[in-house]
């Protein structure tokens, strides 16, 4: 029996700005997205995946290997067919539909990672209108790797934030912030280190800022682990964020046990 539903909000990003001029292909990560899709509909929930157009999220090239899973051939082919074939990655809403919609309805929220939620989800309006209500209303919402840089959408300006994050006016930045329903959280995030790593094997530039200047930037309260790749999820009140691809399984657990929790006091 179907417990209750989770909302996963996916970006339709497939480039990002770099610094100097230029861009690079970028996407969603496909371990991100299916470990804790997948470990949800084990433990009994439904998946939804709402996007900003409504289409599938592009799964990032950099993430489409078994290395990702461990080295295991056999999950990695799991999860390929699971993003596939399976209903729940197919039958994608708007995340306008979404929040126009009773989204009391929703247990739970969960967003991967993969660089693309820098480019739309950080500053959709439609993703604000859901984060605020996930907050308010005191239910799990679990991030992972750059998906936390999203809860920035929350801010009435958000877009105005990005843009003065792009700008480096840090102080203009926290301003815009003002409000943040966050404000003050312990949350994790892509490290800069981490970053750092991936703009020289996989971006070949300098994205314009990294993820913790920018949460911190919003008042955040960032850690992350120094050891790269490591696992590494924080929990604080309803807010469940992993650091990077490596935390997908801890955070899928984190979040069915928040799921769970809730639903048993319910």
């Amino acid at each position: 029996m179907t417990k209750r539903t989770v909302l996963v909000t996916g970006s339709n990003a497939t480039r990002i700005e770099l610094q100097g001029g230029g861009w690079a292909s970028i996407g969603q990560y496909l371990n991100e997205t299916v470990v804790p899709a997948m470990a949800l509909i084990d433990a009994g929930y439904e998946v939804v995946l709402a996007t900003p157009d409504g289409t599938k999220p592009h799964i990032d090239e950099a993430s489409d290997s078994a290395q990702h899973f461990g080295g295991d051939e056999a999950a990695y082919a799991r999860a390929k067919r699971f993003y596939a074939d399976d209903p729940s990655m197919n039958q994608v809403r708007t995340l306008r539909s979404v929040a126009d919609s009773r989204l009391d309805g929703y247990a739970g929220l969960f967003v991967p990672g993969g660089h693309a939620p820098i480019v739309d989800l950080m500053q959709d309006v439609d993703m604000g209108t859901i984060l605020r209500h996930f907050h308010e209303t005191g239910k799990p919402t679990a991030l992972l790797c750059h998906g936390p840089v999203a809860i920035a959408a929350a801010m009435p300006r958000a877009r105005e934030f990005r843009a003065a994050l792009i700008a480096g006016d840090h102080a203009k930045a926290a301003d815009y912030a003002q409000g943040w329903a966050y404000a003050g959280y312990r949350m994790t995030v892509f490290s800069a280190s981490e970053e750092k790593i991936a703009e020289d094997a996989l971006l070949h530039g300098r994205l314009y800022f990294d993820m913790p200047e920018a949460l911190q930037a919003a008042g955040g309260r960032v850690t992350t682990n120094p050891v790269h790749f490591a696992p590494h999820v924080v929990v604080d009140r309803e807010l469940i964020t992993g650091q990077n691809p490596g935390s997908d399984h801890q955070l899928a657990a984190k979040l069915v046990e928040a799921l769970d929790q809730s639903f048993a006091s319910a």
